[in-house]
């Protein structure tokens, strides 16, 4: 039983030890599986020492903390300066619009439809119109956005689910990972043209595209989008561009490289290979620098090393800036254990609050939400 044990602990203590491995590394079978469980190797750790506290082996008990907290390394991100951002998040609340739906219920997704086809009935103005107002309240120096990101499951997520979303989060910007044409129609027959009117998809490759294509939305009319916005061997990345102010853009990009399963190299280089997105250039005047924010199912976590050279490279992650406990994102059907896999990162310029993840009707993600202001 004694050595038993330590087998056990020894081998919790290489399997974590995996998660430090130089970035591209990871980029091999079944090493991407692997880390992505390192998080959840506290629980042999703790087995291992509750029992060691039982024998008295103190050698034992001192070896199994020492791996369990080696697997936590990378989550402790997910905790720290929480007394700080909750005070962040507290002063943003505080300051923003109060909503009209009353604080004790909230509403229920036949009500949420039902808003958006009475507003299509009522009013004369047109969606455009509706979103030139917007912008001047979402594109100034302290603008707060409201973004979210979903991975849709082969097209198969419910569009009045995504829609009742967009409308009770005040949604600004929406980015979906494996749509579906037919999916996407179902959007704009349940109101989502109305709310986000201007969007930008990739090309729809079946012999690239890792589940579906990629698209995102945006409730303000952009000043550019492209068609993909960096060559991975994946899907089509595609971005919107707004202005910020006078001086700086801020670009927002739906991504999602392909799963360790169609090829781990292709997973990793696909990863890696989105850091050209924080390749902005500086205003050497005013010392502003555009902006880039990336959401999506980037398929890794902070225990990858090939996610970690991605946010090196310049990029901050809201689920470790809010610093409130990770949110899990996958596998929606499973309450414990989810890992984290859909991400929203951002270069420097931007601050997170407010980062939540819900579940949606029909996919195997949960939705990632955040509220960014732009510093």
């Amino acid at each position: 039983m004694f050595w038993f044990l330590w087998t056990v602990v020894l081998v919790c203590a290489l399997w974590a030890a995996l998660s430090l491995l130089p970035a591209g590394a990871d980029a091999h079978m079944p090493l991407p599986y692997l880390i992505a469980l390192v998080p959840l190797l506290w629980v042999p750790t703790i087995a291992v020492a509750v029992t060691a506290i039982v024998m008295r082996e103190w050698g034992l008990l001192c070896g199994a903390i020492a791996a369990g907290l080696l697997s936590q390394m990378h989550e402790a991100g997910y905790w720290t300066n929480y007394s700080l951002n909750r005070s962040i998040l507290q002063l943003v609340q505080r300051s923003s619009t109060p909503s009209k739906t009353p604080a004790h219920r909230q509403p229920t997704t036949a009500e949420l439809l039902a808003t958006i086809r009475e507003t299509r009935r009522e009013t004369d103005i047109t969606a455009r119109e509706t979103a030139n107002d917007v912008l001047s309240e979402r594109t100034s120096a302290a603008a707060t956005i409201n973004v979210m990101t979903l991975n849709c499951r082969y097209g198969r997520a419910d569009a009045k689910s995504i829609v009742a979303m967009v409308l009770s989060r005040n949604i600004t910007v929406l980015a979906l990972q494996e749509l579906t044409h037919e999916l996407v129609q179902d959007l704009n027959d349940n109101g989502l043209d109305l709310l986000l009117p201007y969007h930008q998809l990739g090309e729809d490759r079946s012999d690239q595209d890792n589940g579906g294509f990629n698209g995102i939305w945006i409730r303000v009319d952009p000043q550019s989008s492209e068609q993909s916005s960096v060559s991975i061997d994946a899907a089509d990345v595609p971005s919107i561009t707004i202005p910020v102010d006078a001086t700086r853009d801020i670009t927002f990009a739906s991504a999602h490289p392909k799963s360790p399963m169609r090829g781990t190299h292709a997973w990793s280089a696909g990863i890696m290979g989105l850091k050209d997105l924080a390749a902005v250039q500086s205003n050497a005047e005013h010392g502003n620098r555009d902006i880039t924010v990336i959401l999506g199912d980037l398929n890794s976590s902070m225990a990858h090393p090939s996610f970690r050279a991605l946010l090196k490279s310049g990029f901050i992650d809201a689920n470790i800036s809010v610093s409130q406990g990770a949110q899990r994102t996958f596998p929606s059907w499973l309450p414990w254990p989810r890992i984290v896999l859909d991400h929203v990162i951002a270069t420097t310029g931007v601050t997170f609050t407010d980062v939540k993840s819900t579940v949606i009707e029909h996919t195997d993600h949960l939705a990632l939400t955040a509220t960014l202001t732009i510093r």
